[in-house]
């Protein structure tokens, strides 16, 4: 999931799911959630795919990528090879209008796997996505450098791309950037009618925007078209089937194109996986989300309890998260830098609940603003974004806003969203009402909306699948994993227990790299399509508010 720079979720890896744990929390499902949508398009089958399909991938591959020098703007070294591949905006009429997608590259380095060792055989193209909607690969090559992919890199060239709305894959965009990265923002956990109104007349202004910016573009930028775009991609390349790594929503969109394009599948690797079912897309799943993030919530803040005497804030969770309620209440009043108000702090302090690499740094500046009254660390962490970081950020949330909001129904009575959230927000307050405003616009959405692919493949079609899960990940938990392996048959699953980190492939876990490292090099994925692996370490207190952000390979993967 792409980590938020305001205070919102995303199924995004540097981009959510499971629906037993919200109704085992509030009794019962919200059945009429859907009751007031309009309704959705059929979407295709797999069998019934558009005629523009074929002769896209048959174009693409007659034409190939000419990869040469990376433009700047793309802030690429030297080794690594930019180009394009044209898609059809409508896949229904592929002679008309075509958008083209950037495409990053380095090529597999062949390297001895020991010194004076034979050279490695080169597999294929590996293709990454990292999730989103709205995050951009294109950063992928640049991953081989580290040892955590080496092995890799020496079979696979790496290959990210930008999905179509992102960087500069015909751009979305919703509102002014400037606009967007205004702050500070007060967000408060329990919302007064005023608020509410407020924000529903926010989010009615920003669906309206997308649709004076794009027009009747807008309808085009679906998952099912990112599926179908992956494919011609593939044939571009000039590869007979495809090796694909998928992080969080990147998993979604790795179901999809299995269901729908199962023959052209070689290997696959899908990291933290949203839950597919039809019903969960994507208003339930958001729901969910937000359930989940409280309970991560309170692994952080129970940690920092455990180490009291490094951050002075409590030794409870309790203690620590009452601390961290009182800087929010703090900080409406009187934002920090007069630019960081609630919604600034939240997005900051939202990152440790998807990755436990920032629960140092996080602890760290909380109790600079508790123990010592120091606002200076945080306005390092949450202070506007430069210009060029919102213009990103602003495009990377509506490419979010349009495949979300088109993808699926969302109920269209804000009534539906207030008695859910209101209900979820009494046991889960953390994140719950940020999320709900981040989504809020899908309610009134001016383009079509689709009735989700059922993803999944019947036994034998499919080469065996490897997905990867952290037992208490929130931005999609658990349960997706087990639902999406049930779909994908001959699928097996990695799962590492009593971790929460957010995207586990080339992280802190040697259990887990040396799986994705065989599955990718040999196609074998564990004996009896299971393997539990025991948590990394988890962070040790060290002062850092004043020094770059922890992770490695972790970092540069979620980050664009």
């Amino acid at each position: 999931m792409r980590v938020p720079r305001r205070s919102a979720s995303r199924f995004v890896l540097v981009p959510a799911a499971a629906g037993s744990l919200l109704l085992g929390c509030l009794g019962a499902a919200p059945a009429g959630a859907l009751s007031s949508s309009r309704s959705p398009s059929p979407a295709p089958s797999a069998a019934g795919q558009p005629a523009g399909v074929g002769e896209s991938v048959a174009r693409a591959a007659a034409r190939g990528i000419a990869f040469g020098t990376c433009p700047a703007v793309e802030r690429m070294p030297r080794s690594v090879e930019c180009g394009t591949v044209e898609v059809p905006l409508d896949y229904a009429h592929p002679d008309g209008e075509r958008i083209s997608l950037t495409v990053s590259r380095i090529a597999a380095t062949g390297a001895p796997a020991k010194a004076g060792g034979k050279r490695t055989e080169r597999q294929g193209a590996l293709l990454f996505n990292p999730g989103g909607p709205g995050g951009s690969g294109m950063y992928f090559p640049l991953l081989g450098a580290y040892p955590e992919w080496k092995k890799l890199a020496a079979a696979y060239d790496f290959v990210g791309w930008a999905p179509r709305g992102v960087g500069r894959s015909a751009p979305l965009s919703c509102q002014d950037p400037q606009e967007y990265a205004k702050a500070p923002d007060t967000s408060p956990v329990e919302p007064d009618e005023a608020y509410k109104r407020a924000r529903l007349t926010r989010a009615e202004a920003y669906a309206k925007g997308c649709a004076t910016r794009s027009g009747a573009k807008l309808r085009h930028y679906t998952s099912l078209n990112n599926a179908r775009d992956l494919e011609v991609l593939r044939a571009a390349l000039g590869e007979p089937s495809l090796n694909f790594m998928g992080a969080s929503y990147g998993t979604y969109l790795g179901g999809l194109y299995a269901t729908l394009f199962p023959g052209h599948v070689r290997r696959m690797v899908l990291d933290s996986a949203v839950d597919p079912r039809p019903e969960q897309i994507w208003y339930r799943n958001n729901l969910d989300q937000s359930f989940a993030f409280e309970r991560r919530w309170k692994d952080f803040t129970d940690w920092v309890a455990r180490h009291d005497d490094a951050y002075h804030l409590g030794t409870s969770g309790t203690a620590v998260r009452a601390a961290y309620d009182k800087v929010r209440a703090r900080l409406a009043l009187r934002p920090a830098g007069g630019t960081v108000g609630p919604a600034q702090l939240q997005a900051a302090f939202l990152k440790a609940a998807y990755y436990d690499d920032y629960w140092v740094s996080r602890a760290e500046v909380l109790s600079r603003l508790v123990v010592d009254k120091d606002e200076k660390p945080l306005l390092k962490l949450a202070a506007p974004p430069s210009a060029a970081a919102a213009k990103e950020d602003e495009n990377g949330t509506a490419v979010y806003t349009a495949v979300e909001c088109n993808d699926a129904a969302w109920p269209t009575d804000f009534a539906t969203w207030d008695r859910d959230n209101t209900q979820l927000a009494s046991v889960a307050p953390f994140e719950t009402w940020d999320n709900a405003w981040m989504n809020l616009p899908c309610a009134s959405w001016p383009a079509p909306r689709r009735r989700p692919l059922d993803i999944g493949v019947r036994p034998g079609v499919l080469p065996p699948v490897l997905i990867l899960a952290a037992e208490r990940d929130a931005a999609t938990p658990f349960e997706g994993a087990l639902e999406l392996r049930r779909r994908l048959s001959g699928a097996a699953l990695v799962t590492e227990r009593g971790a929460g980190t957010h995207g586990i492939a080339g992280g802190a876990n040697a259990c887990v790299n040396a799986a994705v490292d065989t599955y990718l090099l040999t196609g074998r994925v564990p004996g009896n399509g299971t393997l539990d692996c025991a948590p990394h370490k988890e962070p040790e207190p060290a002062k850092t508010a004043d020094r770059p952000e922890e992770g490695r390979a972790r970092t540069a993967l979620r980050e664009r």
